[in-house]
């Protein structure tokens, strides 16, 4: 049986530092994870590509991106089927509706919510396979792409004309659709990427305001985010153990990036069958700053006293009043919230070279 920690869940998780590099905000970089733990398939060329765009994705370049990669695909005598999204939402819409068959590949052009839409819709048909998806990054952060070594057009097309491809774990996450003061019913996401609560949240909702910062937008919203340091009491539930207590920030991760290419879960593996969670425990805005600095640093905010690193199948997060929630950086709902992570329920293309 597990040691407890100090809030009662298992000891969390510790990491060793990179003896390689530098000391810097006095740690080591830590030894990150494989990004994947299983080999990959190498499987055929796709049959058929089902183009998926969100034109105001980035800097509203999706459209763009798009035509680009319909470009390299006719030259390659490669059969596409595009929908474009009119608005936030309406690609779970255009996903669920779409037959995709045997040997076909779901591709995506945007960024991190963009593929969770499509996820969703997917997801929300009920399919009894794993189907085959693939992401052309064409968003802000591109965190998922990061990880998967995808950088541009050409590097997304080439990976999929591979037909190499890794299994993917994904979230199912249950949470209250709008954000605190304008909430609705609960709705449901299929999570890719990751969740964030608190003074992540706070920030991203200040960078939003700021699109046309490109991705500097993060910096200075995490920045405002410190200066007010909203305290906050939730329940944390993770695989059944309950603790209730002040928190500053959760980090649950799938990838190991987020939000600009931060480095915010060096553990995560994205096919281990479990997501990570980085609880940022009460904080003062001096102590967040510091973290925040080591975070920057390659990921050595996880050598902060005030950070604990954990690893979960199920997890919720209940507060007295709603509370906002971003998944895969969209700012789209609100607490009570509650997930389960669904091992390999996707595949995800990846360079042949990788």
């Amino acid at each position: 049986m597990s040691e407890e920690g100090e809030h009662g869940f298992s000891t969390p998780l510790s990491f060793r530092g990179d003896p390689s590099s530098k000391r810097k905000k006095g740690a080591h970089r830590p030894q990150y994870a494989p990004v994947f733990e299983h080999p990959p398939s190498n499987g055929a060329p796709p049959t058929k590509v089902h183009l998926f765009v969100n034109p105001f994705s980035g800097k509203k370049h999706g459209r763009k991106v798009a035509q680009l990669l319909l470009d390299e695909f006719n030259q390659r005598g490669v059969t596409v089927e595009a929908s474009f999204s009119d608005a936030p939402g309406h690609l779970i819409q255009l996903a669920s509706e779409r037959e995709v068959g045997e040997g076909e590949v779901i591709a995506v052009v945007g960024g991190d919510g963009s593929l969770c839409e499509v996820m969703t819709g997917r997801m929300q048909r009920g399919s009894t396979q794993p189907e085959w998806y693939a992401i052309v990054p064409a968003g802000t952060g591109n965190s998922q792409a990061h990880d998967l070594g995808l950088s541009d057009v050409s590097s997304a097309v080439a990976a999929m004309l591979s037909g190499k491809r890794q299994a993917l774990d994904l979230a199912r996450v249950e949470l209250t659709e709008g954000l605190p003061g304008s909430t609705k019913g609960r709705i449901v996401r299929y999570c890719h990427n990751l969740v964030t609560w608190g003074l992540g949240v706070d920030s991203n909702i200040q960078a939003e305001k700021m699109r046309w910062l490109g991705p500097t937008r993060y910096d200075v919203g995490i920045l405002l985010a410190i200066l007010a340091n909203r305290k906050r009491r939730a329940t944390l539930v993770l695989d059944g153990v309950s603790v209730e207590d002040d928190f500053t920030l959760f980090l649950v991760q799938n990838s190991q990036t987020g939000g600009s290419k931060l480095p915010l879960a060096p553990g995560a593996t994205l096919d281990d069958g479990r997501m990570d969670i980085g609880l940022l425990k009460n904080m003062s805005r001096r102590q967040i700053l510091k973290a925040f600095g080591m975070l920057k640093s390659e990921g050595r905010h996880v050598f902060h006293p005030r950070v604990d690193y954990h690893r979960f199948s199920t997890l919720e997060i209940l507060t007295t009043e709603p509370t906002a929630i971003n998944i895969d950086g969209e700012n789209l709902g609100s607490t009570p919230l509650s997930m389960e992570v669904l091992r390999h329920a996707a595949f995800i293309s990846v360079p042949a070279s990788e």
